[in-house]
């Protein structure tokens, strides 16, 4: 009989966690790694809310987004996270994303965006990363950065999968305007590769690949504060850093409509934001229950340059178009 009951009892939990509605998000490899923001999202939001969050990790934001594209109405996604405002137009032309329904009136962003469709959460500025032990005077501009000694060698992500990627070739389009072309002529020779997505950059700069890797303002808090290193700098250009705001989105499609509401509503809160800026390293567009940590203090936060997603969307193609032109050998 305790047999019975044990089986019995065992059988129910079973059934009872099969019950949990699952909540399935679309994001970036980094954001649902294991190290990364994902993890300590989904622990406080699923018992919050009494469900399991499972983030599909892929190679970029934009891989994210081409994935759903395909799958379209058919897709297994609930949320769509971690693309940009320079893509979101993208993403809204297909159809398949639902208005959220948030008053985002009062996000703390340096750059204002407004959109029904997509909800910000967070924010850095796009910037080369160099370490102070290998790079002993590091460029502070693009003409800097492309006049450095033959041998200098950066890492940049591909601007059809990679939205870091994509915002370089718009921060030197909106420095060099109709002189874009010729200055990736120039810069051409000092690009070592170019990989598909952020993580694999990252990656072989941390190697000692290559001298500077795109990255963001908010790197080096990652190394001071996880790694107590402080030789990893971003260098800051006198031109400005173009900015990298990050959205999320609920998909028509999807099955857990009101828990994927609540879900955005949760990155506008104060517990949110205090996951952040120690696991995502950018900053949150909310105030969190206590303040950055000192490292954050130490980091460049320069003037924010953002093109009208609009904007980007209609230029786009003829942008990365022209830099795939100039930087072929």
């Amino acid at each position: 009989m305790l047999k019975f009951f044990t089986l019995f009892f065992f059988i129910s939990l079973v059934l009872f966690a099969k019950d949990k509605p699952i909540l399935t998000i679309y994001t970036y490899d980094a954001f649902g790694t294991s190290w990364g923001a994902g993890p300590k999202i989904k622990e406080v939001f699923d018992k919050k809310y009494d469900v399991t969050v499972k983030f599909i990790g892929l190679s970029s934001s934009i891989v994210a987004l081409r994935k759903i594209q395909l799958e379209g109405k058919k897709s297994k996604a609930d949320i769509l996270m971690g693309i940009d405002t320079n893509i979101a137009e993208v993403a809204k032309k297909t159809g398949l994303f639902l208005p959220h329904g948030l008053n985002t009136s009062k996000l703390e962003l340096p750059f204002p965006y407004k959109d029904d469709i997509f909800a910000a959460f967070d924010y850095s500025y796009v910037a080369f990363v160099y370490s102070e032990k290998r790079v002993k005077i590091p460029p502070h501009s693009f003409e800097e950065l492309a006049s450095m000694p033959k041998e200098f060698k950066i890492v940049i992500q591909d601007p059809r999968s990679s939205t870091a990627g994509l915002a370089l070739l718009l921060w030197v389009k909106s420095v060099y305007g109709d002189k874009t072309y010729e200055y990736w002529k120039r810069l051409a020779p000092h690009i070592l590769t170019i990989t598909k997505g952020w993580s694999e950059a990252y990656g072989l700069f941390l190697k000692g690949e290559a001298d500077m890797v795109l990255s963001y303002t908010t790197s080096p808090a990652y190394h001071i504060i996880d790694e107590n290193r402080t030789d990893i700098k971003a260098a800051p250009f006198k031109e400005g850093h173009y900015g990298q705001i990050e959205v999320a989105g609920i998909l028509e499609s999807s099955k857990q409509k009101d828990l994927a509401k609540k879900f955005l509503a949760f990155m506008h809160t104060k517990t949110f934001a205090d996951i952040i800026p120690t696991s995502n390293w950018s900053y949150s567009v909310v105030k969190g229950s206590k303040p950055l940590p000192q490292a954050f203090d130490t980091l460049h936060k320069p003037k924010m340059l953002l093109m009208d997603g609009k904007a980007v969307e209609a230029q786009r193609k003829a942008i990365i178009n022209e830099w795939l032109r100039a930087i072929q050998k």
